[in-house]
């Protein structure tokens, strides 16, 4: 894996506050901003995955296979429905 260099700006409280959390996780500074840069990037490239899966989606389509799903079928034995010990059937306390 090829490394290289670049000078970082952090403000003086957040270099402080990520050199804190670096010690007590027991890492190098450096290791935890790759890290941290690894995470963000996943979570911004899960985001765009998720909104181009949801542009191709058939969202008619997908409503009438779950109004189809199980009908004419009684639940399998460990799905049924089981009403929490204080409630009502309506769901209220």
């Amino acid at each position: 894996m090829k490394k290289s260099n670049f000078a970082l700006r952090l403000q003086t409280s957040l270099l402080e506050e990520a050199r804190k959390v670096a010690e007590a996780e027991g890492v190098a500074l450096n290791q935890l901003i790759n890290v941290a840069v690894a995470e963000k990037l996943s979570a911004l490239r899960t985001e765009a995955y998720f909104a181009e899966r949801a542009a191709r989606a058939d969202i008619p389509g997908a409503i009438e296979i779950l109004r189809r799903a199980g009908t004419g079928r009684e639940p399998d034995k460990g799905d049924e429905l089981t009403k929490p010990a204080g409630q009502d059937p309506g769901g209220a306390p």
